[in-house]
């Protein structure tokens, strides 16, 4: 079992994630870290098991190549990829090291939300968008467009049966929906298992996510491309409403009107919200 993170910066954080996994009450058997940045983070706690790192370089953040670097360089037969925003609970590991046991798939664990301030589990908030479960409870996904990149476990057979991620998504978004409907296309199962839950540590987020614009534009075109459809259209929706492109979501393109201001980019920041 192999637990995969990626890294730019965020070494507090990190910190946080590796403190997560040496309280597990069932270790993995290593953990990899995909770095985004010239040299490895340092002054890292002991997360009492084996650390290997790779180095991805690029920029924009190679997200999706850094994914697939890290799955290449894991030795485990299953993986778990562990946002480094996100501090395992301590059960995240074994419950699901007990679901892929149960049967072979790829398994969402939930994330809990933190506000600003110190670590603290117990004001810990669920996505409103997501499901409630019992910790010894496992529940199929009704959609593979179901996949966030927070926290997921599949054995490397999946992750090979998919392909790993494509890399022409370059930037923020798109390469983790393309990776879920890959792994449909492949037949892969999906679903939901309770008692995996991480906790998210606060981080300002803009709403909607305009620094990001032109990296959405283009990996939402590349996906609609493949798949026939769109994803991220929540955003897209608000880029239109906000008069920086021409779209709807049965159109077949995105017309680029404008890039947001500065002063625009600055007033989406929300330094208190939870969710994106």
């Amino acid at each position: 079992m192999s637990v995969c993170t990626l890294v730019r910066g965020r070494t507090a954080q990190l910190a946080n994630l590796l403190w997560g996994i040496a309280a597990q009450t069932r270790k993995p058997d290593e953990l990899v870290i995909a770095y985004m940045q010239p040299q490895a983070p340092a002054g890292l706690p002991d997360p009492g098991v084996p650390v290997r790192e790779v180095f991805v370089p690029g920029d924009p953040m190679p997200l999706a190549e850094a994914r697939n670097a890290a799955a290449a360089t894991a030795r485990g037969e299953r993986l778990i990829f562990l946002d480094v925003d996100c501090v395992p609970s301590p059960t995240l590991v074994e419950r699901y090291d007990q679901a892929l046991d149960t049967a072979p798939g790829v398994y969402l664990g939930e994330v809990r939300y933190l506000p600003p301030g110190p670590f603290d589990p117990a004001k810990g908030v669920r996505h409103p968008a997501k499901p409630a479960l019992s910790d010894d409870e496992t529940r199929p996904v009704p959609s593979h467009g179901e996949l966030w990149g927070l926290s997921f476990a599949l054995p490397r057979s999946a992750w090979d049966a998919a392909g790993g991620m494509d890399t022409g998504y370059v930037g923020y978004g798109g390469e983790e929906t393309d990776f879920a409907w890959r792994l449909a296309a492949a037949g892969i199962p999906m679903a939901w298992v309770g008692g995996a839950v991480a906790f998210h540590q606060h981080h300002p987020v803009h709403i909607p996510p305009l620094h990001q614009f032109d990296a959405i534009l283009r990996n939402a075109t590349r996906f609609r491309a493949r798949w026939g459809r769109w994803c991220m259209d929540y955003w897209l929706g608000q880029f239109a409403q906000a008069g920086l492109i021409r779209w709807s979501a049965d159109s077949d393109t995105i017309d680029r009107l404008r890039a947001p201001t500065l002063a625009e980019i600055a007033a989406s920041r929300r330094e208190d919200a939870l969710f994106s």
